[in-house]
């Protein structure tokens, strides 16, 4: 009999990355860029970089980096905790899998209904990503789309991948996104969201191939739930949604209860692209409906205290990941080499035809996504570089913006030290191998395709 692999725990992995980044500040020479503000934003002066005294990090970074990534991704992780403890009071009131049922129920008389499920929850999603940024949030719904997943006889992988991966895909394609091609266009001097006609295009063909190859995967696993990779997992949510299924009634504080859940929604998403809303807001907003569905359900003031308590603790590995791969960054910061790398990296493509110059760009662009997981953050350290470099190389700025959000929004659903990946995948108590394993795959089809259509991008922006 052969012995089962057993792959690391997420938090030994990023040991193991915080390891190989104190390396690098040993072997890379310290260096920096002059930055200036640029409507708020600290961005790069091109021509400035310039190497400053080595930083060498060693053990005493190691133990303190965990901590200084908790000081800064402080909000993110009090917005888990928060918002777990939300869902813990939803989830004591059983409104939630009493819906679900009634919605399985109807689909037995119409099982059309059931196979078009995943694709217009992962549509709604990629919209989300793709116009207002959605992103954060995402770790609210996957508690929604996981056991929604399981109860259509699919695994917790679709599950994550109906909210996350489709709101990454569609944070790639950036329409509207302000996060990143807004960002991205003020620094490279453009106007704002300037050819979201071509990135329609772009949403059009990412999130088509997405979803195929969702439910592709979806299919093979309802035939057989058992070759799922995180079959095993899944089975003890299984239990609950079993159990959960005997519960038949489905009364009219469950349906009011639901009913605020749609209007908090609904809520978010209006408030994030209208009002501007963000963690603290959000955060507010699921406060407001925990107590109300506590208050609704007439939930004894004790059992909604340790409903809220319970959430929360279930999200306390969330916490810890999130907090460790900020740590990351703070090493590679306090090393000063992520200058180093962006000024190593930013001549390469120099001797080269535009159609691979613009290649070179994309897949720079995804490796920096590595020290750098945020969209806007990225813009900030890479577009003032990229953008001139653009105009040198015959790319044009339009494509070279076009690289940057593609290759961040692709590779920021793959790359440890994204805060929200981590954060959705211990939700799911997925492992990040298995993750990788089933994701990558994908990940290639959209590089691959993401290359073609930069290099209709170069004839259609001009150079």
């Amino acid at each position: 009999m052969s012995k089962k692999i057993v792959f690391p725990h997420t938090i030994v992995i990023i040991i193991f990355i915080m390891i190989g980044l104190i390396l690098l500040t040993w072997i890379l020479p310290a260096g920096e860029f002059e930055k200036q503000l640029v409507n708020g934003r600290k961005v790069i002066v091109p021509g400035t970089y310039h190497q400053v005294s080595g930083s060498p990090q060693g053990l005493g970074s190691m133990l303190t980096a965990p901590i200084k990534g908790f000081i800064e991704a402080a909000q993110v992780i009090g917005f888990c905790l928060i918002v777990g403890g939300a869902f813990g009071m939803l989830a004591r009131t059983k409104a939630i899998p009493a819906a679900l049922n009634r919605l399985l129920e109807r689909g037995k008389d119409n099982p059309r209904l059931n196979s078009i499920i995943v694709p217009i929850v992962m549509v709604f999603f990629s919209l989300a990503g793709a116009t207002f940024g959605m992103s954060e949030s995402t770790l609210v719904f996957v508690m929604i789309t996981i056991p929604l997943a399981i109860a259509l006889g699919y695994d917790s992988i679709v599950g994550i991948s109906m909210s996350f991966m489709a709101a990454g895909v569609g944070f790639a394609a950036a329409i509207t996104n302000p996060f990143n091609i807004g960002v991205a266009h003020g620094i490279a001097e453009l106007p704002l969201f300037s050819g979201w006609e071509f990135r329609v295009l772009i949403w059009t063909v990412l999130t088509s191939i997405a979803i195929f190859f969702v439910m592709r995967y979806a299919k093979r696993i309802k035939r057989n739930i058992q070759i799922s990779s995180v079959y095993e997992i899944d089975r003890d949510r299984s239990v609950e949604i079993s159990e959960d299924s005997s519960i038949k009634i489905f009364d009219i504080r469950q349906k009011i209860i639901i009913g605020l859940l749609f209007i908090s929604l609904i809520l978010l998403v209006y408030g994030a692209n209208q009002w501007k809303w963000f963690i603290n807001e959000i955060s507010a907003l699921f406060i407001a409906l925990g107590v109300l569905s506590a208050v609704v359900y007439r939930l004894k003031t004790r059992d909604a205290v340790d409903a809220f308590i319970n959430g929360a603790k279930d999200m306390v590995t969330a916490g810890l990941i999130i907090g460790m791969s900020r740590g990351l960054l703070v090493i590679a910061s306090q090393g000063k080499i992520i200058d180093t790398i962006l000024f190593s990296v930013s001549g390469l493509g120099k001797s080269l035809p535009p159609e691979l110059s613009v290649q070179v760009i994309f897949i720079f662009q995804s490796l920096f996504t590595f020290l750098v997981p945020s969209g806007s953050g990225q813009a900030a350290l890479t577009v003032p570089i990229v953008a001139p470099l653009s105009d040198l190389l015959e790319v044009g700025r339009q494509t070279a913006v076009t690289a940057f959000h593609l290759g961040d929004g692709l590779f920021s659903m793959l790359v440890p030290t994204s805060g929200v990946t981590m954060g959705v995948l211990s939700i799911a108590k997925i492992p990040y191998t298995t993750w990788v394993k089933w994701f990558i795959r994908l990940l290639l089809i959209l590089f691959g395709v993401s290359m073609i259509l930069l290099v209709f991008a170069l004839y259609y922006f001009g150079k």
